[in-house]
């Protein structure tokens, strides 16, 4: 897709992203300081929609329906879903095609004690801006807030079409409000998902499931442990056990996945058990995160977790009179893969490659986006693109500015061109 913008006007947009730059950082640090993780994100959500007000669009708030658990893609949902929901913005000039912007509003819990500064609140330092959710995705609305504000600036009668915006909740854990997003209709010809790529294009990402592992022990005073049976003592067991599907699912990867490290890391995330050190518990809950190869349903990953579970709780006396009860607990995420040569990878290569003289790095990951949602049940063209960051899910969380400022200049360019072209040319999503 060639640039539809002369020298001139490729030269104002460019001072226009320059000159809203501090905006968006702003906007950035306001969205940091607005803790957002699961239960909490409408906060947040609010000032998302005070900018996209600012910019625009016509928002709402649309609820994630009670009842989506019953949806066969949806995850496990971690809460209740009243008082919560996404925000959803349309901006409209004529007619023409339509491009939907998807972020995630929500963040994953922080360990404050281990952070250098209070989690949200955003600090910067050499370049970098610091806070959880800054990388993981909020750094992303604000390179799109830029790219939008500096187009309408600069550049009068880019939109010929219709712009959806969708700031969603759940990413981190089910994907249920992306889900409920598009079955209540908000999709368009093409998705570009802002989430932190290190201005490269992620074009795809194994399954992924979240199991919850619930291990029974014979409670007692500590005094009487050697008479007790210890649920941490036997979960232990249970980690060898799933652990050891890692090598041979991946034994399963095949195409641009075959060459992924970690793309079917098993990650005991939360183990919860007893509530008294004088005590033996009576069970233990291990929160367990399994990547599975693409070609596998989240069925069928399950399946091989149960069976794993079940054949070390078979070589155990009590496990084997007790045995572990493993359900889903959040994701059931699908794999997904958009083709490197379509034409929505070729067009935002195109505006990369125009905004900084080459062409962006395009890869796959062990784990997944929002993305799926579109690819796998509509059939709707997506990839991710955006801000380089680090430590993400980390301490210390942080994005680089000047990779918004630098991914601001590759969307805005894209979508100058997206709505110029008429769109796509062809192809399928996959």
């Amino acid at each position: 897709m060639q640039s539809p913008l002369d020298p001139a006007l490729l030269s104002a947009l460019d001072r226009a992203i320059d000159d809203l730059a501090e905006d968006a950082f702003g906007f950035l640090e306001r969205l940091v300081a607005a803790p957002s993780t699961v239960g909490t994100e409408m906060c947040a959500q609010q000032v998302v929609r005070g900018e996209l007000d600012r910019l625009g669009f016509d928002t709402s708030v649309l609820p994630i329906p009670e009842d989506i658990a019953a949806d066969p893609v949806a995850g496990v949902p971690q809460l209740p879903y009243a008082g919560r929901g996404n925000v959803i913005g349309h901006l409209a000039a004529g007619t023409g095609p339509s491009l939907l912007l998807n972020g995630h509003i929500d963040v994953v819990p922080a360990e404050a004690p281990l952070w250098s500064a209070p989690p949200f609140q955003p600090v910067r330092r050499d370049g970098w801006l610091a806070g959880r959710g800054a990388g993981d995705m909020k750094g992303g609305f604000a390179l799109a807030s830029l790219a939008l504000g500096a187009l309408q600036s600069a550049v009068p009668g880019w939109l010929r079409g219709r712009l959806s915006f969708a700031s969603v909740i759940e990413e981190e854990c089910t994907g249920n409000g992306t889900l409920a997003a598009a079955r209540a209709g908000v999709l368009a010809d093409a998705a570009v998902l802002l989430e932190p790529t290190d201005l490269g294009l992620l074009l795809g990402g194994v399954g992924i499931l979240w199991a919850e592992l619930t291990v029974r022990g014979l409670p007692a005073h500590a005094e009487s442990a050697h008479r007790a049976v210890n649920p941490v003592d036997s979960a232990w067991r249970l980690i060898d056990a799933v652990r050891s599907l890692e090598k041979e699912m991946a034994l399963h990867l095949d195409g641009p996945f075959a060459g992924v490290d970690g793309a079917c890391a098993v990650n005991v995330g939360t183990f919860r058990a007893g509530d008294w050190p004088s005590s033996v518990p009576g069970q233990a809950v291990l929160g367990v995160r399994v990547g599975f190869p693409p070609g596998w349903t989240p069925d069928e990953a399950l399946t091989r977790v149960a069976d794993a579970v079940a054949a070390a709780a078979a070589a155990d006396p009590w496990l084997a009179e007790h045995p572990p009860q493993v359900r889903a607990a959040g994701f059931r995420a699908e794999g997904y893969l958009l083709d490197a040569a379509h034409p929505l990878a070729a067009a935002v290569s195109s505006a990369h490659e125009s905004a900084h003289g080459r062409p962006p790095r395009q890869f796959v990951l062990g784990s997944t986006t929002d993305a799926r949602i579109y690819l796998n049940q509509y059939a709707v063209p997506a990839l991710a693109y955006g801000p380089r960051t680090r430590n993400i899910h980390g301490t210390d969380e942080a994005v680089e500015l000047d990779s918004i400022v630098a991914g601001a200049r590759t969307l805005a360019r894209f979508l100058a061109g997206y709505y110029a072209a008429g769109g796509l040319a062809g192809g399928s999503a996959a």
